[in-house]
């Protein structure tokens, strides 16, 4: 299998924080989502990536290319959106593309003027008069028409409305239909990702938690809602996470069809990606009072 992207082992440590022994592959033609809670290492992954921090430890491989050795050609190959617009705010849209295209070597401007129009981004209007919503489309139109094969978003749909989420969303459907394209999103909203990743990594506390293809993530883990009785008899190596209220009590099931087999008196309903991040982040560690 061809890799866009592949890194193993990859450490990090700030003060306290520690990324640690982080590994994940995204293959061509795929979308990687990046999901966790703020300071479960998603940005440093990808600060690591675009060597902006020094890694501790660990390879990143972006095409095959060491990020740290083939950096500049590694570099020409990406095109990166951060959650917050890059550009200074007394550029034009028109003098963003004049500039980056001195900058990369296979700049479209063609393609750039299209996403412009596709997007309603005034060419002359100054970036001060953006809407945070048009400033994240400005970096997404910049990044696509560099001619990228590995997208990296950090946020990328984070000030956009359900409407403007679906078409970029659609936009980045059609950049991995080239099999050589894939992209690695780090997003809060993980319907997004569930509409277009193939494949998820949850960061929890700078470690991989949970880690596979999206749809087998979503096949096989479920949610029990029940009593406290009833959770108690449950074998607790069958549980990923549980949270108990005054109400009753929650867990998150590693495997839907073995647990239903073993207790088919209980009823475990499907789970979501933010689901499966909030009973890891937030589930208690015992079902006593």
């Amino acid at each position: 299998m061809n890799y866009a992207l592949e890194i193993e082992h990859l450490s990090k440590q700030y003060g306290s924080f520690r990324l640690d022994d982080v590994s994940l592959a995204v293959p061509g033609g795929t979308i990687m989502g990046l999901i966790g809670e703020n300071g479960a290492g998603k940005s440093t992954t990808i600060k690591c990536i675009l060597n902006l921090i020094r890694r501790d430890s660990g390879t990143i491989r972006v095409l095959g290319m060491d990020n740290l050795r083939e950096e500049r050609a590694v570099k020409e190959q990406i095109g990166v959106v951060l959650d917050e617009c890059t550009f200074h705010e007394t550029l034009r849209a028109c003098e963003v593309g004049k500039i980056l295209s001195r900058i990369y070597r296979r700049w479209d401007s063609a393609c750039f003027e299209d996403y412009l129009r596709k997007f309603g981004l005034p060419r002359d209007k100054t970036i001060k008069e953006y809407s945070k919503g048009m400033k994240m489309k400005l970096s997404i139109a910049s990044a696509l028409s560099a001619r990228p094969r590995l997208l990296i978003l950090d946020e990328a749909t984070g000030g956009l409305d359900p409407v403007v989420r679906d078409e970029i969303l659609d936009e980045f459907l059609a950049f991995i239909q080239e099999e050589t394209h894939a992209i690695l999103i780090s997003s809060h909203i993980t319907s997004d990702l569930e509409k277009v990743a193939d494949y998820v990594t949850y960061l929890h506390k700078g470690k991989v938690a949970v880690q596979g293809a999206k749809d087998e993530l979503l096949d096989t883990y479920g949610r029990l809602v029940c009593a406290r009785s009833d959770l108690a008899a449950v074998d607790p190596a069958l549980l990923a996470g549980k949270r108990v209220s005054q109400f009753g009590c929650e867990a998150l099931i590693k495997d839907r069809r073995a647990f239903c087999r073993r207790y088919p008196q209980l009823t475990v309903d499907p789970v979501t990606l933010e689901e499966i991040m909030l009973f890891t982040v937030k589930g208690d560690a015992s079902c006593a009072d």
